[in-house]
């Protein structure tokens, strides 16, 4: 067996172990005000830590291209509280006229 499936394996199992450890928790754990803050908060960090480095990140280094300017539109729409198959669709208007014009 070589040294990818070997860890291909062990991630597997890790994965499986810490998934089966949170189902162990107490509930009255998760409860507590703080944990529940927390739990409640970790989904949308995650969420835009996932975006910040799809939209800025290319490979090993920062990249400022069409990506940004369609995120921009899109949060500014998203603050103006505009339906999201408008910003959806706008921040792909944007980012094809940028890619079209040559910015990214």
């Amino acid at each position: 067996m070589s040294w990818l499936w070997a860890g291909v394996i062990a991630a597997a199992v890790l994965s499986f172990a810490q998934k089966w450890i949170g189902y162990q928790v107490p509930p009255g754990v998760l409860e507590e005000p703080r944990i529940a803050r927390v739990t409640s908060l970790l989904p949308v960090a995650l969420l835009g830590a996932l975006v910040a480095t799809q939209a800025a990140a290319d490979g090993q280094q920062l990249m400022a291209d069409a990506r940004l300017s369609a995120l921009a539109v899109a949060a500014l729409l998203l603050a103006l509280r505009a339906p999201f198959l408008v910003v959806v669709i706008a921040a792909a208007v944007v980012a094809a006229l940028c890619r079209a014009l040559g910015w990214g």
